[in-house]
């Protein structure tokens, strides 16, 4: 049986009001553009698209909001997990060169998107920062902050003393951080822009997973089990989850990352003398540590945070015991710790930390490999798609374009990923020179 949680398991489903219920499709559609998947990246595209006068279908294997775009912890960061501008640059010319500023906007798009809209997601942008938990990790920070610094974007270096006032903790060497990140509740930011999608005349079905696409002589064809889309242009939009509900939709993207379980939790409410010192600015937070330490707080003052195992036998007594240790380490303010939800996600890891960005044939674009940072560059690569299918020209497009390149031995790679773990601990113990 699989590890995924069930989506009622999640924090953010006990909290969010509940989405529009879409039919499945049965029968045939016509449209000018199909878009599979219902998360961040195909709600965004749509969006865009109907903006521009264009008619869309959407596809949804389950609900809007079941995979990652509904399960991640709601950090909204304009930066990349470990590819810098310098290194996008470095490996795709040009194209790499204004990719790396469409992720140094990406959170700013995500916000006004919210506020032109007025979408009811929980925002607040009050920056996301990462601090550094060895010496050496303060020296890569600090040349990350050169390369946005120099691109124009706010990235300010943080002292330890500065550090200890932003989050309360005595754990970091100092960090960095970009004013213009955040968090959202994304399962309500997923609803609402799917509430906007079938305001603007979009149409999306739910419990209708494409099976196949293909390109015909009327453009492209999807079709699902009771029906079928036909369309002049196609985004695939379905990520870590490419493969989940049918292996015949592109095996070959589908095998070129790895879907690696995420876990999240949410403790009980904190009271307003703890929030005084713990985050008290209500920034996003996500360390430099390989078995990451991160949290936020969300609208209900509740601290949403997680951890990652191993193995997923009795995780989440495992995780409730780990993560509570950790966070009365990191925290101590806190005292003990009681947690009122655990649930997971698959988040799609490359083997270079890259996204992969594709063209899979006229007027059709597909990507993936957020590795954690999702959020924000799926929204923003949404308004990117909408232009590619009207009209921009490639070349003005901040989209690095690569060929398909699965994985040799993807089950196996995917069944011993988690041990990767180990490795990332090991190197957490150990400095950077």
């Amino acid at each position: 049986m699989s590890a995924l949680a069930q989506p009622s398991e999640s924090h953010w489903s006990k909290v969010t009001p509940a989405g529009e219920a879409f039919a499945a499709l049965k029968g045939s559609q016509q449209a000018d553009v199909v878009i599979i998947g219902g998360g961040f990246t195909g709600l965004s595209t749509a969006l865009h698209l109907l903006e521009a006068g264009v008619s869309v279908v959407v596809l949804e294997a389950m609900e809007p909001g079941h995979g990652a775009s509904g399960r991640n912890n709601g950090q909204v960061i304009p930066t990349l997990t470990r590819a810098d501008p310098d290194m996008l640059v470095a490996k795709h010319g040009d194209a790499g060169d204004r990719f790396a500023d469409l992720v140094g906007r990406s959170a700013e798009m995500l916000f006004n998107l919210v506020q032109r809209y007025g979408l009811k997601a929980e925002a607040e942008q009050h920056g996301w920062m990462q601090p550094a938990h060895t010496p050496g990790r303060l020296k890569l920070a600090e040349a990350r902050v050169r390369q946005w610094q120099k691109r124009g974007y706010p990235a300010d270096m943080l002292t330890r003393a500065q550090v200890v006032a932003m989050t309360g903790s005595e754990l970091w060497h100092g960090g960095w951080w970009n004013r213009t990140g955040g968090h959202i509740n994304p399962l309500a930011l997923v609803r609402e822009l799917a509430r906007k999608v079938t305001e603007l005349g979009g149409r999306i079905f739910s419990h209708s997973p494409a099976q196949t696409y293909m390109r015909t002589s009327a453009g492209w064809t999807a079709k699902t089990a009771d029906g079928e889309v036909t369309a002049r242009g196609l985004v695939l939009a379905t990520h870590a989850y490419t493969g989940e509900f049918a292996r015949s939709l592109h095996p070959s993207i589908a095998h070129e990352v790895v879907p690696v379980l995420s876990w999240q939790m949410a403790t009980e409410p904190l009271g307003h003398n703890t929030r005084s010192v713990v985050l008290p600015g209500r920034q996003a937070m996500s360390d430099t540590h390989g078995d990451l330490y991160f949290a936020r707080y969300d609208a209900r003052h509740q601290l949403v945070t997680g951890g990652a195992l191993v193995s997923s036998i009795n995780a989440r007594a495992r995780l409730k015991a780990r993560i509570g240790e950790r966070l009365s380490g990191v925290f101590p303010q806190i005292g003990k710790v009681a947690f009122t939800s655990v649930w997971n996600g698959y988040i799609a890891m490359t083997d270079d930390y890259m996204p992969r960005v594709h063209r899979i044939g006229p007027d059709a674009y597909a990507w993936t490999g957020c590795n954690g940072r999702g959020v924000a560059l799926s929204v923003a690569m949404g308004e990117v798609f909408a232009k590619a299918l009207t009209g921009t020209g490639e070349a003005d497009l901040p989209l690095p374009f690569t060929e398909v390149k699965p994985l040799p031995f993807h089950a196996l790679v995917r069944r011993v990923a988690p041990l990767m773990l180990l490795e990332y601990r090991r190197r957490d113990s150990r400095e950077i020179v």
